[in-house]
């Protein structure tokens, strides 16, 4: 049995969300997203809270059921507050900046990478050490966010590179003598 596929979905105030048949749709005011459920599993709009059951007692249908709850949870997220990712730059002479909306990446390559922004995410770099990613879908930042890392991720020797703000590099002993 799935524990946080019991719970309904609260609808939190300022969205208007409306079920119809496998579709969720949530509109709020940082925009509209939906969210498409599998056809094992059933969904109701009822007390103003989205419940999500499966169809039948299968180990498939079992698999999507919390799954799909917290999908729906995240839209609901998403288009009231939004999603935000923090990523930090280490290494000297390393750096970010925009270029109206691509960012561009000095990291030690003999050229900049250019990111391009993708439709629907906001990249802001505050400090030329640290950028932000935000959007209001979750799965898209952390895309994104991964995307950006990938281009230089964390070396375990010194710590240079492009990390996630809360992530702890676990570092190495060099060569001994």
């Amino acid at each position: 049995m799935s524990r946080i596929g019991k719970k309904p979905v609260q609808v939190p105030a300022g969205i208007t969300a409306t079920v119809d048949g496998q579709k969720v749709t949530a509109k709020g005011p940082k925009g509209e997203l939906f969210f498409v459920a599998n056809d094992e599993i059933k969904l109701e709009l009822e007390n103003n809270a989205v419940s999500v059951t499966p169809v039948n007692d299968s180990k498939d249908a079992r698999s999507k059921w919390g799954m799909s709850r917290t999908m729906i949870e995240n839209i609901f997220k998403g288009v009231k507050d939004g999603f935000e990712r923090k990523l930090e730059i280490n290494g000297v002479g390393y750096r970010a900046s925009l270029q109206g909306k691509n960012l561009q990446l000095a990291l030690g390559f003999s050229h900049d990478v250019v990111y391009q922004t993708p439709e629907g995410i906001t990249i802001a770099v505050p400090k030329p050490t640290e950028i932000i990613v935000t959007g209001i879908n979750k799965q898209q930042v952390g895309q994104v966010a991964a995307e950006i890392r990938e281009y230089r991720g964390p070396e375990p020797y010194k710590g240079k590179g492009v990390k996630y703000a809360e992530e702890r590099i676990v570092r190495k002993e060099g060569k001994k003598k």
